[in-house]
This record gives C-alpha cells, sequence and structure tokens, in this order.
C-alpha cells in the first residue's frame, strides 16, 4: 500500500509516543513517479517526479534549517538486500532535527505546508520513519 503524507493519527502518535526534546533523526524513503500527478488546477508546469521533489526540498530544506535541523545523509538507494521483492525505493534521506517540537513546528509551517502539493505529486510511495540518535 502507498504512502505518501502522514495521517492526523499517525502524527498524533509521533507526538504522543516521540520524547520530548531530544534529537530525532528522520528516515525517508523515497520512490519518484516517472511524472509528477499534480491536481489538474495547481498550474503548476509538467515534470518529472524528482523535479517535483526538487522543487518541493527548495523550501523544505530552508524550513529544516530554519528549525535547527540538518540534513545527515542524502544517498541514491542500489538494492535492498532484506525487503519484500515489491518494496524498492529510488533515494534515503536521514533529517536529523532538534526535537519533536522543531519537526512538527516545521509541519505547521504554512509555507512548507503550501511547498507539500510538490512532494505528494512526486512521489508513487515513501516511509518517513522517526528514531533516537544513541
Amino acid at each position: 500500500m502507498s504512502s505518501i503524507n502522514p495521517s492526523r493519527e499517525q502524527l498524533a502518535a509521533f507526538a504522543a509516543n516521540v520524547p520530548s526534546n531530544i534529537p530525532i533523526l528522520m528516515l525517508n524513503l523515497l520512490r519518484y513517479r516517472e511524472q509528477a500527478a499534480y491536481p489538474s488546477d495547481s498550474g503548476e508546469a509538467p515534470c518529472t517526479g524528482r523535479e517535483a521533489y526538487a522543487r518541493y526540498s527548495r523550501t523544505a530544506l530552508a524550513k529544516v534549517r530554519g528549525v535547527g535541523g540538518e540534513v545527515q545523509v542524502l544517498a541514491a538507494v542500489q538494492l535492498a538486500l532484506i525487503a519484500p521483492a515489491e518494496e524498492c525505493w529510488d533515494e534515503l534521506l536521514l533529517v536529523r532535527y532538534p526535537s519533536r517540537e522543531a519537526f512538527l513546528g516545521m509541519l505547521a509551517d504554512p509555507e512548507y505546508q503550501a511547498a507539500t502539493v510538490h512532494r505528494t505529486a512526486a512521489l508513487v510511495d515513501s516511509r518517513l520513519i522517526a528514531s533516537l540518535p544513541r
């Protein structure tokens, strides 16, 4: 089943279960569409999924930095050694945030929210996994 954006229930579970005021790492697994799937009324020029994700990234990276976060790793996925055969990824992105609160604050930012149209159009599937550095 494809997963692009977190549900309200998933965000509530994140807020309730990830400890407060400590650094977190967010692992993003990304699979791009060949052609971005923008809503017909978006006014966006046709492009590939990777190009749409780049549009999203211009705003998202500024917002990540704005809350004190930073990209730790951006890598092209070559092969999943242990995974279901149908589960394949194009890229992985590991982002460090200073806290759960910083991440949620970024999600609430109106400019960030407006940019998510590009992320949604870009991806056929994704995973976002919260973890705590040791």
